[in-house]
């Protein structure tokens, strides 16, 4: 069943990187973005708070932005848009997600973090661009989740990628949880073979959804052991 989601990446780690650093107080509202071919990105993005000088000297330098092109400028509101394409790092990201048939409905930043609103036509094919990512080196998260003809968001504890759920599981499985430990980080990821960072961002990420699923439960606090 088609799924929308909702992922947040930081902006350290992807588009726009330094250009944000520069210019802390910009706006970037991503209008729409199209993929030519399989390796080009080009979103068209709308830019304001900011001097179309400044931005353009800022973009120039960014290393993620390997061209820019200004389409508009509207002297009303003082928003800039431009035609983008992103550099080789941030297409592997992209990538990821077209790979796997996902369409990128809007993206935003807010709070040094990019907000992607994505569409898949099954749950599983989000599930494999989330793991594709992480293999990228960039940490996200999956903020919502929602099926086609569905009015409620999904359980939490279904937007655990499948690398998360298995991380979880054989933490648990393994004694990782018990006090005293049974296994350590180290031990544990050399089970599942993978880094001693990879591991440990898995599991805070996991630990993250299952804790936001506890403080949305309909009583409002947290389960408590007897």
């Amino acid at each position: 069943m088609t799924t929308i989601a909702e992922l947040s990446l930081s902006t350290d780690e992807f588009a726009l990187a330094e250009t944000l650093q520069q210019l802390p107080a910009l706006d970037v509202r991503v209008e729409s973005v199209v993929a030519e071919g399989p390796t080009r990105t080009v979103p068209l993005v709308w830019f304001s708070n900011v001097d179309r000088d400044d931005l353009e000297t800022a973009l120039e330098s960014d290393p993620t932005v390997a061209e820019y092109r200004r389409l508009l400028e509207s002297t009303e509101d003082g928003e800039l848009f431009y035609r983008l394409e992103y550099a080789a790092t941030v297409e592997s990201v992209c990538q990821c997600v077209y790979t796997d048939g996902g369409t990128v409905l809007d993206a935003q930043v807010t709070d040094g973090q990019w907000t992607l609103r994505l569409l898949f036509p099954h749950r599983e094919e989000l599930s494999d661009a989330v793991s594709a990512i992480e293999d990228c080196g960039v940490r996200v998260d999956v903020r919502r989740m929602v099926e086609a003809g569905q009015d409620e968001e999904l359980e939490t504890t279904a937007a655990l990628t499948e690398p998360q759920q298995e991380a979880i599981a054989e933490a648990y499985r393994q004694g990782y949880y018990d006090v005293p430990r049974e296994i350590s980080l180290e031990e544990l990821a050399n089970e599942l073979d993978i880094s001693h960072q990879a591991l440990s961002e898995r599991l805070r990420r996991a630990n993250r959804v299952l804790a936001g699923e506890q403080l949305d439960s309909p009583s409002g606090e947290m389960a408590t052991p007897d």
